[in-house]
């Protein structure tokens, strides 16, 4: 899981970092507001720890950011700002949960791991680049002529185009896929390669899936066309 602190305390921060990646995370540290937004922009983010008093704004500016960009991605905040309104704020803005500082990190993975089971809300319908994709019905549609996918191949798709301009890690797919095994895992090279096929069989030539040396896949817009 690809796990986003937005923390300015530096120790904390790496504590939490340490203990996280432990557990076979990968951490990216924001200590501020800008660097949060331009990290959003930069990949998939499956899981957000924020701390809401930051030094070029609250917090709360950022939850609501991602909330109304990316709904499903879990938000813990993690700060000292705990009286009772702004516990009502933080939940009221969606975060999935509020814990106070000082802080037990057991309680923490605890409370992380009641959060990602529960399930997430879907959104039906997602559109880029002329490419709608309905989640519900396993539809894909180009200039309303249907493009042809199998399930495997869908559920990537899907995913991609979720997050659509960002890279997308091999680990964030898998989790998503809820595929860990090692099989499945070297077939993934294998099943981006037929959807390449697919889109360009069903002449879908608006957006392209590139690889992203070292990071993973990045569905993007093709400026050739």
């Amino acid at each position: 899981m690809f796990i986003q602190i937005v923390e300015d305390d530096p120790i904390l921060a790496r504590a939490l970092q340490v203990n996280l990646e432990l557990e076979s995370h990968k951490v990216v540290i924001n200590p501020n507001l800008d660097s949060a937004n331009k990290q959003l922009g930069l990949s998939a983010i499956d899981f957000v720890i924020l701390d809401l008093g930051l030094p070029d704004g609250s917090g709360f500016n950022y939850l609501q950011k991602i909330k109304s960009e990316f709904p499903n991605v879990p938000v813990i905040i993690l700060s000292a700002q705990s009286d009772e309104d702004s516990v009502v704020k933080g939940l009221t803005l969606g975060a999935n949960d509020f814990v106070k500082k000082p802080y037990s990190y057991k309680e923490l993975a605890a409370r992380m791991l009641v959060t990602m089971k529960k399930p997430a809300a879907k959104s039906n319908e997602v559109e880029f680049a002329g490419v709608k994709v309905n989640e519900e019905d396993r539809v894909v549609k180009f200039n309303n002529t249907l493009v042809d996918f199998n399930r495997r191949e869908f559920d990537i798709f899907f995913y991609l185009i979720k997050n659509a301009e960002r890279i997308v890690s091999r680990d964030s797919l898998l989790q998503f896929l809820d595929k860990e095994s090692e099989i499945f895992d070297r077939t993934i090279d294998s099943h981006i390669s037929h959807l390449r096929k697919n889109l360009k069989k069903h002449g879908v030539d608006t957006l392209k899936v590139s690889s992203v040396y070292g990071l993973g896949y990045r569905l993007e817009k093709n400026d050739q066309t």
